[in-house]
């Protein structure tokens, strides 16, 4: 006989409000972002090697079921990062933003200490 389990969803929270995927240091944004554009959980852990396949399945069906939450989750992060980079960027300008370099999918996240 199967023994069905609670799982708990293998998201933490750290200090600062900032959702990470099971004990990686890859945020909860990075992983939505890729799969919202197109990519399979099996591809976001080939370029999450850190990830567990099964954090990754466990977390997606927690933002598909939430997904309401999740997006004002992810708009209220993206409004906090900008307004939060705004002193730094016009005290050390980013000379890329101005250029045609447009990074690789998953590139932004990996600036953020995954």
């Amino acid at each position: 006989m199967l023994t069905v389990r609670e799982e708990k969803i293998p998201l933490r929270e750290d200090e600062e409000g900032v959702i990470y995927v099971g004990e990686a240091r890859v945020t909860l944004d990075c992983v939505v972002e890729m799969f919202e554009h197109g990519a399979s959980p099996e591809e976001i852990a080939e370029e999450y090697d850190s990830l567990e396949l099964a954090d990754i399945y466990a977390v997606l069906t927690y933002y598909l079921r939430h997904r309401e939450e999740v997006t004002r989750y992810l708009a209220d992060q993206g409004a906090h990062s900008e307004e939060a980079s705004k002193p730094f960027d016009a005290a050390f300008p980013n000379r890329l933003k101005e250029s045609s370099f447009v990074p690789e999918t998953g590139a932004s996240c990996e600036n953020r200490g995954v």
